[in-house]
């Protein structure tokens, strides 16, 4: 009796998940897959459909809605400081204008950029900045470890806590499973206010298990800020034996785009703890540089799509050529039309990956999208020394993005992600250098070869491909 009650009660939740599928997955193809799945095997799919099937983060509304007038008050003081330092653009960058929209940003001036080639370069940084802060330190990986690394985050943030300056640290869980509750404890007992992202708050997000804060930002008194691809750990600095040398690269922003990304880590912060720290949001304009540059944040709480939206219109606008970093490439359709008809109009399109990887099934199911882009002149190196991790591109010959945004589904539209948008024909002269130093590194691919390839390998990458939405 009480066997066929639980299965009764299954099929009844299979049913009433196959409608919600049917209201709310994105695509056709997804929605019957899940509805026929739910119906015919409902022990195994309801439990999946609920963890894996979400495409939207909920919550956030409600959690606006508890301090609607502060918030409001607090955008339109940060609007409203930041005004003078604004470009206005449409005339300067008018194909960024989409982007402009989608991010709720606008390009500011008189920044300074510091592109950060691998750990060593990007860790040195970040933790001479943080010992120089005088009013508060914000913090944001998704992943920490306790190791070598993450001792020496976890002892300069300490240092500055005790010394008065105010400390935060925001963690992903996914990303820093396994951090002893010992390493925290000590960052509390110094006075640094510590929170996990907590995905699943609210009894009916419970099951918001599949969403990821996959940002890497770092703020010191509103001035000066950090972003890119390097996680808090000793992979990072290349001590892997596995994926080492691993290649990596940060951006250090100073001047006024540094308050837009502590704009994003407040967002993030705000959903933890319900808190709003006191910040500084006055502009502090660099005065022997004026870079431009504005920051994109994107997450599954917005109404579009904003990282696939910006690679797309990123690859739409380019006139002469686009470089890219992807490790994880699995790009969507219409990332891949986009890429296309760049070849088509003629854009030099250089894609590098890694040759090493962490997720077989990613590395595998790339070269599908690979060999589907035969034939178009699109060149595709490996890097072969280590494990390419970094998350960049250059358009044209002056503007170049930098970020934690990979080329799969899970950034387009899983992630809490971030990236900096970088104007400045001198900083993309850096960025090219850097690239054609990580193309000489790399092995250049021809996709035309890919179907001679043995039939064992060949189906692994159409299996792994069957798996892109969800890695």
């Amino acid at each position: 009796m009480e066997g066929t009650l639980i299965t009764t009660l299954f099929y009844i939740a299979g049913i009433i998940s196959a409608i919600h599928a049917v209201m709310s997955v994105r695509t056709s193809q997804g929605t019957i897959a899940w509805a026929v799945s739910l119906i015919a095997f409902p022990f195994v799919a309801v439990p999946a459909y609920w963890v894996f099937g979400r495409s939207k983060f909920e919550g956030f509304i409600e959690a606006y809605e508890e301090r609607q007038d502060e918030i409001d008050a607090l955008v339109d003081k940060m609007r409203a400081d930041l005004a003078g330092a604004v470009v206005q653009f449409e005339d300067r960058i008018p194909e960024y204008q989409a982007v402009h929209e989608l991010a709720e940003q606008s390009f500011t001036h008189s920044n300074r950029a510091e592109l950060l080639i691998d750990g060593e370069a990007t860790f040195d940084s970040i933790l001479s900045g943080i010992a120089l802060a005088e009013e508060y330190v914000l913090v944001e990986f998704y992943m920490f470890h306790d190791d070598g690394l993450g001792r020496r985050m976890q002892q300069a943030l300490i240092e500055r806590a005790e010394a008065g300056v105010r400390t935060f640290m925001l963690y992903d869980e996914i990303g820093s499973q396994g951090l002893p509750e010992a390493y925290l404890n000590e960052l509390r007992a110094a006075g640094v206010e510590v929170s996990s992202f907590k995905p699943t708050q609210g009894w009916r997000n419970r099951f918001q298990l599949n969403f990821r804060n996959h940002r890497k930002i770092v703020v010191v008194d509103g001035k000066t800020s950090w972003v890119g691809g390097h996680n808090v750990g000793d992979e990072y600095l290349g001590l892997d034996p596995d994926l080492s040398p691993w290649r990596d690269t940060h951006v250090r922003l100073d001047g006024p785009v540094a308050l837009q990304l502590q704009a994003a880590w407040l967002a993030d912060w705000y959903w933890a703890t319900r808190a709003l720290p006191d910040l500084n949001w006055l502009p502090s304009l660099v005065d022997d540089s004026d870079v431009m540059a504005m920051i994109i944040p994107s997450a599954p709480t917005q109404q579009l799509e904003t990282a696939g939206l910006f690679f797309v219109n990123a690859l739409n606008a380019t006139r002469d050529r686009i470089w890219l970093s992807a490790p994880y490439f699995v790009p969507d359709e219409a990332i891949m039309k986009a890429l296309e008809l760049a070849a088509l109009r003629g854009v030099d399109v250089r894609i590098i990956t890694s040759g090493k990887n962490d997720n077989l099934a990613v590395q595998l199911a790339a070269f599908y999208y690979i060999e589907k882009l035969a034939g178009l002149g699109i060149r595709f190196y490996e890097y072969a020394p280590g494990f390419l991790h970094e998350k960049v591109m250059l358009m044209d010959n002056s503007i170049a993005s930098v970020g934690t945004a990979n080329f799969d589904n899970r950034s387009f539209r899983l992630n809490f992600e971030v990236t900096a948008l970088i104007a400045d024909e001198d900083f993309a002269k850096q960025m090219e250098a850097m690239f054609e130093s990580d193309f000489g590194h790399g092995s250049e691919l021809d996709p035309e070869t890919l179907k001679d390839r043995p039939f064992w390998w060949r189906f692994g990458v159409h299996l792994s491909r069957l798996a892109a939405p969800v890695l």
